[in-house]
């Protein structure tokens, strides 16, 4: 199932030393659980859904790493790869692509910027377009 995301507001301000805490202790997590997850999660796709169950975890673990890098890579997205006044990269809930299309559709892309997105037009005719305010999560029933 698709569904179209509505809001596009800015995050909450927190506190910088839970912000720098909370960071650390992800990092931590994901070095010492990630590893089992990822090979049980692998092996659980694959003896209840196949091959098709791994690609399923597989996309969902690719749209999370997008939106990771949305995040840690605005300041230089924001500078590199778009006009000024232009949709700023950085939503934690949104992908690379997605902010990338809506600047694409603004008109707000940079020289650069719009070489990312040839590229990835490319490997993906309208990749940023069809990617614009959408995240994929299946139906319950398919989970």
């Amino acid at each position: 199932m698709i569904i179209k995301k509505k809001d596009c507001a800015r995050d909450k301000n927190s506190n910088p030393v839970i912000g720098v805490l909370l960071f650390f202790i992800s990092i931590i997590l994901m070095i010492l659980t990630g590893p089992i997850g990822l090979l049980y999660g692998f092996l659980q796709q694959l003896l209840t859904k196949g091959l098709h169950g791994i690609g399923e975890f597989a996309l969902k673990m690719a749209i999370s790493i997008d939106q990771l890098g949305n995040v840690m890579m605005q300041h230089l997205f924001n500078l590199l790869w778009i006009k000024e006044g232009g949709y700023e990269f950085g939503n934690r809930d949104e992908t690379i692509s997605s902010a990338l299309g809506k600047n694409k559709q603004l008109g707000t892309l940079s020289g650069f910027g719009k070489l990312i997105d040839s590229i990835l037009d490319f490997i993906d005719p309208d990749h940023s377009l069809n990617s614009i305010d959408y995240y994929i999560q299946p139906s319950k029933k398919n989970s």
